[in-house]
């Protein structure tokens, strides 16, 4: 008997053992969640079973439905569903945006006016009732409508939008008879944020409205081709159209990314596939003041056209390695022009940060104050120097894009002279240099990325403006060289580096 009670302390006593050391390092390194209170202010709680069910019960009064109505002009017919906005039949990437058209019937032959509906999510920032959402859940609204969790309706006022990173800031007024200032979510700092991490994510899919989903930190600092400043979270958290707009929290509470975008798994409803996209934090409050104050965003323009530089362009160039961002062309007149930045330079430091690859050059110049001074370190012709920068305001331009329509050379591609009536229909603002007119898919050409409808202005740093001087190049050039070519494309100018096979 004795030594059966032995033996039952003694497996008690190693059951505690193995349990406890785990407790124990889950309460040190405990999450904190937010408390739940108007403010929604952080304070610290163990990680539990409960927490997510703590963290929805918290975040969802500050998450809110997003609908828009506007007008659309006047014609006569059908009007079918335009699909999500922005966005071609065939990108990959689709938006949650979920746009109908809303009809009244009328007689034959009289004329529409539809009225344009969509519904996203968004979030309360402060008490005073402003609210962040993305600019294509609000854009060409006539009318914003805000849902509350507690079914309260407002029509909210546009505050600021900023297209370019797709985020809008809008505003409601407390009714009479609201007591309560708004509860609001806090925006936490996404640079901390690792790979791995529990994140919710709450919205509207589909229209079911505080819909609660949970999954990790997937990937950061993704670019999925949206635009200069695609720096994304990616998560595999369930998001789906109707979430944009809406919240990505971590585990403490803090909104740390904004839903944006999916990767959809086709089908007319384009629902998650696990791989969702947020904007970060850190980029949205570095433009939340702008949004504030004027109502749209103030960015550094430096003046370049860049491009990645792979290794066959930093074996041409004589680099070390693949870092910095080349220089394709300089905007006349423009900041770095008078500074004496160059074609061909590469600039491996902006202002103190380190240059790294070509993606990180635009977000640094976009964030940098317009009207003031900074230095630029380059690297051309192998040797560094710091040239002066004086920065001014970006603005938005227009780019065209040039396509066209003949003799086939060792690379794979045809080429034309450019006559006086080609560079007016394809709105070639020069006659110089070689247009592409086909590029045979598996050659050298094709492979390096030059495309149908380029314009080839030099080759090896040397001009080209006729298929004449196009042709004696090539043809002194040696079978197994990598040939560097400048590229003008639409409105950007761009290396590009083929071999001769």
């Amino acid at each position: 008997m004795n030594l059966n009670v032995t033996k039952m302390i003694f497996s008690w006593f190693f059951l505690v053992c193995l349990c406890f050391p785990i407790s124990f390092e889950i309460e040190n390194n405990a999450y904190p969640i937010v408390s739940k209170a108007s403010a929604l202010s952080s304070e610290s709680m163990p990680l539990t079973s409960n927490t997510f069910v703590e963290i929805a019960k918290q975040r969802n009064p500050a998450v809110v439905n997003v609908s828009m109505k506007s007008k659309t002009s006047k014609s006569r017919g059908k009007f079918k569903n335009p699909g999500p906005p922005g966005r071609g039949q065939n990108d990959q990437f689709r938006d949650f945006y979920d746009k109908f058209f809303k009809q009244q019937p009328r007689g034959r032959g009289q004329e529409r006016t539809p009225r344009r509906g969509g519904t996203g999510s968004g979030f309360i920032i402060d008490a005073e009732g402003h609210i962040l959402t993305n600019n294509h859940v609000v854009d060409g609204a006539d009318e914003i409508v805000v849902n509350l969790d507690d079914d309260k309706e407002y029509t909210a006022k546009l505050i600021g939008t900023d297209p370019k990173t797709d985020i809008a800031l809008i505003k409601i007024k407390r009714k009479d008879g609201d007591a309560a200032p708004f509860p609001y979510l806090q925006l936490g700092d996404s640079d901390k944020l690792e790979v791995g991490e529990w994140v919710v994510a709450i919205g509207n899919p589909f229209g079911l409205p505080h819909t609660v989903t949970v999954g990790v930190v997937s990937a950061k600092g993704r670019n999925i081709g949206a635009g200069a400043y695609d720096e994304f979270i990616q998560t595999d958290a369930s998001i789906n159209p109707g979430n944009s707009g809406g919240p990505l929290i971590n585990i403490r509470g803090e909104v740390i990314g904004i839903n944006t975008a999916i990767i959809s798994g086709g089908g007319p409803g384009g629902g998650n596939v696990g791989i969702g996209f947020a904007i970060p934090t850190n980029l949205v409050k570095s433009i939340l003041t702008d949004l504030r104050e004027k109502g749209k965003v103030t960015r550094g323009w430096l003046g370049v056209m860049i491009q990645k530089i792979t290794p066959d362009l930093a074996k041409s160039f004589s680099l070390k390695d693949n870092n910095g961002a080349l220089v394709g062309d300089v905007i006349p007149d423009g900041p770095a022009a008078k500074a004496g930045i160059k074609r061909g330079d590469v600039i491996v430091e902006f202002n103190g940060q380190e240059v790294n690859n070509m993606e990180k050059l635009p977000k640094i110049v976009a964030q940098t104050t317009p009207d003031s001074d900074v230095n630029v370190l380059v690297i051309r012709d192998g040797k560094s120097m710091t040239l002066n920068v004086h920065i001014a305001i970006l603005k938005d331009t227009s780019q065209r894009v040039a396509q066209g329509g003949a003799t086939e050379d060792p690379l794979g591609m045809q080429g034309q002279d450019i006559t006086p009536e080609l560079a007016q229909s394809l709105n070639l603002d020069s006659e110089e240099g070689v247009l592409v007119s086909d590029v045979t898919a598996g050659q050298s050409a094709a492979e390096a990325g030059i495309k149908r409808g380029d314009v080839i202005t030099e080759i090896d740093r040397k001009s080209v403006s006729n298929m004449s001087e196009y042709k004696r190049s090539l043809g002194a050039i040696k079978k197994g060289r990598t040939v560097l070519f400048l590229i003008k494309r639409g409105g950007t100018t761009i290396y590009i580096a083929v071999k001769l096979k």
